[in-house]
């Protein structure tokens, strides 16, 4: 009798450890494959639809699937957050802003699940006004920075945050200037002109007492890059900082400085388009300053994306990001989705970049706020009027990634197709995500094949899918 008790909880025990087992396996074993399509002719924004299985290819063009051959891993897809989309968000009524910083932040299934923000270190030209961390009077100095205040971003920005970051803790954000405080200017002014040599130090102390002052508040900067757009001074705030200048900032200062103050944000180059891979390039073949950097930073207003891989395989040891890409008002979601599909979410990640940052996250109706001579027609991912939100090209762009693709994920091997250009991706969970848009001016048939698992697709043109197995 007690044998046999002793054999009906053994038994017992066993199927309980296979439930446990069944329980802890990837997403990937649980779920049924998943497409979630946006076409624009059909009125289809971020829709999931049936996904067909098929046995053939039936002489379809075929995208194959090789998960054995990796490439970079992905840190994730995001926005720019403002000083002034924080504002706008910060004075929504609280229900309103939870529900919408879910939406965007979330991982649930009505969320899109952004996992990457960009913020500006002091004003960018998408603030309500231009400031720095230690703004002075005309003719006044501050080298020991003792007048330093985070004061400005403690108004809507770092709050904005804190709420971002309860909704998701581990999410990563990025640090860029658009100018130090004007005393250190060689013009003395907000826009334009160049660090002077002898503030070389006193800056680097800004950027440490800036990822300093924000760990206090409980905000981690995962990575900085050290001036946005150095070699445009027509953007108020801007500054001007050659190829030489930066090389010679980071290996005399800003490295020896961080490494003294044991700050384990990353440096990051450059942060400006792709017709300037030189720039980087240059700064990475100086081993004094390259010891001290992660990776290169880049928008695509100039250049071509394929520009990126010559940063990449002149030094393969560093990593690459992509920073920066505007939506024109009032957004052509088709035209839109062409260009930031194709050549950004698809063709950044093709060649090699770890994440993917639209600019920027919300604007008013009147594409406002912005400082005097900043953008007046930045389109934000979503249009916020009060409590009503307007959801815009950029926020479905980097819905079709950020839900899927999560930080961990690498990029796996797919063959490129002129007409259907896609990128695949492995998650942490085991599942596999392939990105595909219609790059022709005909709807298309064609055939995922991953191994033993064939996926039948059919995109109109204009059209992306992202299929999810």
């Amino acid at each position: 009798m007690h044998n046999r008790k002793y054999i009906l909880a053994a038994l017992c025990a066993i199927l309980m450890l296979g439930h446990r087992a069944e329980a802890q396996r990837p997403e990937s074993k649980r779920t049924k494959p998943q497409l979630w399509l946006t076409d624009p002719d059909q009125g289809i924004l971020f829709k999931q639809k049936p996904v067909q299985t098929i046995s053939g290819r039936d002489n379809l063009t075929e995208i194959t699937i090789n998960p054995a051959k990796k490439y970079q891993s992905m840190d994730g897809f995001g926005f720019a957050l403002t000083g002034g989309s924080a504002m706008l968000i910060n004075q929504m009524s609280a229900d309103k802003q939870m529900a919408l910083l879910h939406e965007l932040f979330g991982t649930g299934k009505k969320d899109i699940g952004a996992s990457y923000l960009r913020v500006s270190i002091g004003a960018s030209d998408l603030d309500d006004h231009v400031f720095s961390y230690d703004d002075l009077p005309v003719g006044q100095t501050d080298p020991e920075l003792k007048k330093f205040t985070l004061a400005e971003d403690e108004k809507a920005l770092i709050p904005v945050l804190k709420k971002i970051l309860i909704i998701n803790p581990t999410i990563k954000i990025l640090g860029s200037p658009w100018s130090p405080p004007a005393w250190m200017k060689t013009n003395d002014s907000t826009g334009g002109g160049h660090l002077k040599v002898e503030y070389y130090h006193a800056y680097s102390r800004y950027f440490i007492k800036y990822i300093k002052g924000m760990a206090a508040h409980g905000v981690h900067i995962d990575a900085i890059t050290i001036q946005n757009e150095p070699l445009n001074p027509k953007n108020n705030p801007s500054m001007v900082m050659e190829a030489d200048e930066q090389a010679n900032f980071i290996k005399n200062n800003l490295g020896p400085d961080f490494k003294a103050a044991k700050i384990k944000a990353r440096v990051i180059l450059y942060d400006h388009n792709a017709d300037r891979p030189d720039y980087p390039i240059t700064i990475l073949n100086d081993p004094k300053a390259s010891v001290y950097v992660d990776g290169s930073a880049f928008h695509l207003y100039g250049g071509k994306i394929e520009a990126l891989s010559e940063v990449h395989n002149a030094h393969p040891d560093k990593n690459l990001y992509f920073t920066e890409e505007w939506v024109g008002a009032p957004g052509n979601l088709k035209k839109d989705m062409q260009f930031h599909i194709r050549d950004i979410i698809i063709g950044a990640t093709r060649n090699w970049c770890k994440n993917v940052i639209e600019w920027n996250l919300a604007a008013d109706p009147h594409q406002l706020p912005h400082t005097p001579g900043g953008c007046t027609e930045c389109l934000g991912a979503v249009t916020i009027n009060g409590d009503q939100v307007a959801r815009n090209p950029a926020y479905y762009i980097v819905a079709q990634a950020a839900k899927f693709v999560r930080p961990g994920s690498k990029r796996i091997e797919s063959n490129y197709l002129t007409d259907l250009p896609n990128v695949a991706f492995l998650t942490p969970a085991g599942q596999t995500v392939v990105i595909v848009y219609n790059d022709s001016a005909a709807s298309k048939k064609f055939v995922i094949k991953s191994g033993n698992k064939l996926f039948q697709g059919t995109l109109n043109s204009g059209a992306t899918g992202t299929w999810v197995f």
